[in-house]
């Protein structure tokens, strides 16, 4: 039997746990799950959940390996504070506990640092990279996106240290307040607005201005050895709505293997592109199994649990997904007391 622990993960470990239980090998796990919020999601699948204490650093790192001392936990899937954990992984080896993080502390902490990320990458040859400037006041700002419009770019801006999509904004001057106003809420916000609040600031924490890339986007969930050789790769096509597409794009298949085979990056990782004028651009690789990564399983290929031979040091064939699939997903009810 063996014993997994999750620390604060999105609400979408409910359905990794699943299918790591649910394997085809019949493998018996436990699962256990920490969370500030006792009633989160991701707990609900766990078999064993405890809340997490408002700590941070290497007293969270403590906190960590304390757990899986106490409940011999023999692999550790982090989502929170991956890089600390690394930094101290001597803690966890010291107790016999796998942890399924990337040891490249370099590494891994450029990926969280999208403008470091970027730098890593140039004359690397192995993904095209946006046009991008790093900013942290107004008037750089301002610099950076009059230099972009100048090409003829479409331009939009992120934090450099923020995860998933927290802090993007799309700039369009075309925006009609009033049709905003009472319409959807969107990401899009004008040049004057964004210059205007950000001169407010002063100085404030590093924002990558880039261009904007207008073609289809593609997450690319990869699963991959401890030593980084890849195993799979299937890309996922963001559509309209809540649809996805499980497609065979022969140029992205290579992508991921160009950048499997120079960053080695072990386990599951995901890459996200997407195209603007016909070439595949770099937004950011996610050093962990992504939000979305349940419905690429719909391709027929239990990620997260190959995800687990991997780490375990189990042999993995070649797996053959079903691709050409459109996907979607819908809410479900689940009962938290009764």
């Amino acid at each position: 039997m063996t014993r997994i622990y999750m620390n604060r993960w999105f609400s979408v470990a409910y359905h990794y746990i699943g299918m790591i239980r649910n394997n085809p090998d019949g493998e018996k796990f436990v699962f256990y799950g920490t969370h500030p919020d006792p009633r989160h999601m991701s707990l609900l699948a766990a078999d064993h959940a405890e809340v997490e204490p408002a700590v941070i650093g290497l007293e969270y790192v403590q906190f960590c390996v304390d757990f899986c001392k106490k409940h011999e936990i023999d692999i550790f899937i982090p989502r929170l504070h991956m890089e600390e954990i690394a930094r101290h992984i001597h803690l966890f080896d010291e107790i016999g506990t796998k942890v399924m993080v990337c040891r490249d502390i370099e590494l891994l902490e450029a990926m969280m640092e999208k403008d470091k990320f970027y730098e890593l990458l140039q004359g690397q040859d192995l993904v095209a990279i946006p046009e991008y400037r790093v900013v942290n006041t107004a008037a750089h700002f301002k610099q950076a996106y009059e230099e972009l419009s100048a090409q003829g770019m479409k331009v939009c801006f992120k934090p450099t240290k923020a995860e998933g999509g927290n802090g993007f904004r799309m700039i369009d001057d075309e925006q009609d307040p009033v049709a905003e106003l009472f319409g959807y809420v969107t990401v899009s916000t004008t040049f004057r607005r964004a210059y205007e609040t950000l001169s407010l600031a002063g100085q404030f924490e590093d924002v990558m201005v880039m261009e904007m890339l207008d073609g289809p986007e593609y997450s690319i969930d990869c699963i991959a050895t401890a030593e980084g050789e890849l195993i799979t790769a299937i890309p996922r096509r963001k559509s309209e709505g809540r649809l996805y597409l499980l497609e065979d794009v022969p140029e992205l298949m290579e992508i991921s293997r160009r950048i499997a085979g120079a960053l080695r990056i072990p386990y599951a990782f995901n890459i996200q592109v997407r195209y603007n004028n016909g070439i595949p651009k770099l937004l950011e690789i996610n050093p962990r199994m992504s939000g979305g990564l349940y419905i690429t399983c719909l391709s027929g290929i239990n990620m997260p649990y190959l995800a687990v031979r991997s780490i375990m040091g189990k042999p993995i064939a070649a797996p053959a997904p079903q691709l050409g699939i459109t996907a979607s997903f819908v809410e479900q009810a689940v009962v938290l007391d009764r």
